[in-house]
């Protein structure tokens, strides 16, 4: 059984700096014994949802990544499908940077981060971006936070296509203002 997360980003580039770095083999055990972290379990399900923010990742049309952070209520970003998670989008500095960077390439790349648990989770999948205008109020409201005054422009949603979990060891503990409170 193939690790999705690795079939995907060790590319052969990937592989031979892995390998001129002695870490080839141990990533060749990791991706036979990881198995295939395509679909969300609800140990994924659980820990997304509970999330105030997650960093994600986008390309431009002449290959310049961009990434951006995005914040919210815990559980801003919605599990919606077996695979497919979503947010809704207010209006910020109005860059529209990732919006229209998937508009030509739609792949992304999410990091979540529990920082106080030190627990990092990578998502990879495919994001879409629609007009809340142009959308049926319920489906709208399926994204929109619970008591967030803000009005909706877009729905974001990320079909994920594979994930990995990371080790703990360089995380840093911090602790958001609610978690200090509820020690």
């Amino acid at each position: 059984m193939a690790h999705q997360f690795a079939d995907i980003m060790f590319t052969d580039s990937v592989k031979s700096a892995q390998e001129q770095f002695g870490s080839r083999k141990h990533n060749e055990k990791f991706a036979e014994r990881a198995g295939p972290n395509d679909a969300l379990t609800e140990n994924e399900a659980g820990f997304i949802s509970a999330r105030d923010s997650f960093y994600i990742a986008t390309v431009n049309e002449d290959g310049w990544p961009y990434v951006q952070h995005r914040g919210g209520p815990p559980g801003f970003l919605k599990i919606v499908g077996p695979n497919r998670i979503a947010f809704a989008d207010f209006r910020g500095n109005t860059q529209l940077v990732s919006v229209g960077n998937v508009s030509e390439n739609d792949r992304v790349s999410l990091i979540l981060m529990d920082y106080p648990n030190r627990q990092r989770l990578k998502l990879l999948g495919y994001m879409r971006v629609e007009d809340a205008r142009s959308m049926p109020p319920d489906e709208v409201a399926t994204v929109k936070p619970a008591k967030y005054r803000g009005l909706v422009e877009r729905v974001v949603t990320i079909d994920v296509v594979a994930y990995d979990w990371n080790c703990p060891q360089h995380i840093t503990r911090r602790f958001s203002e609610a978690e200090l409170d509820a020690r």
